[in-house]
């Protein structure tokens, strides 16, 4: 099954579709972004996934991937995905939680190189 951005916010909060619209409209000044709807996430991919967008009900985790671990009361977890790549998930319950700290960190993904 194909799944599609709606099936991930239907049935949410409608903050969340705000939070995703204003993810999305942000990261899309870095340059390309692919979108790539899955089962249980949105991939946010450039080389690679650079970011994982996961709708709940209220708010959206939003997991990071970046070559070093984050520290920080908005970091929910870290998981370290391999020798050099740490998840971080960040839990978005605002659109202005999209700040310059949070893009700061999502650009930082988008321009990692493998």
């Amino acid at each position: 099954m194909d799944y599609t951005e709606l099936d991930h916010l239907r049935g949410k909060d409608p903050i969340v579709a705000k939070i995703y619209e204003r993810l999305i409209t942000e990261v899309r000044k870095f340059g390309p972004v692919g979108i790539e709807p899955k089962k249980t996430s949105i991939h946010l991919v450039n080389r690679f996934g650079f970011a994982g967008v996961y709708t709940r009900k209220e708010y959206i985790n939003l997991e990071v991937h970046l070559n070093r671990k984050l520290t920080g009361k908005r970091v929910a977890k870290v998981e370290q995905a391999s020798a050099n790549r740490y998840h971080h998930t960040i839990r978005l319950s605002d659109p202005k939680e999209v700040d310059k700290e949070l893009l700061t960190w999502l650009r930082e993904a988008y321009e990692l190189k493998k």
